[in-house]
């Protein structure tokens, strides 16, 4: 019997592991190689998107000051509570 193999890497392992995501089914040996894979990237910074990150107009930012340096209105907190976390 055949083991399965990582998309991502090519690696063949006895223990992957299935992602399901938009109705397809996605198979990795590790999370590294699942992230890497179906992540998406910040449409500002290009950076992995790993967290909840935002979406405006169907556009994917890591943070709210890469939305808004994109044109996007984003409040990442209430401004008073910026303003009394800083000490």
């Amino acid at each position: 019997m055949e083991m399965p193999t990582c998309e991502k890497c090519g690696n063949q392992y006895d223990k992957t592991f299935t992602v399901l995501m938009n109705g397809e089914s996605h198979v990795f040996d590790c999370f590294e190689c699942a992230i890497s894979k179906l992540a998406p990237h910040c449409s500002h910074c290009n950076t992995l998107i790993i967290g909840h990150g935002v979406e405006a107009e169907g556009d994917f930012f890591c943070c709210a000051h890469c939305a808004k340096a994109q044109g996007h209105f984003m409040i990442d907190r209430p401004i008073d509570e910026k303003v009394n976390h800083i000490s």
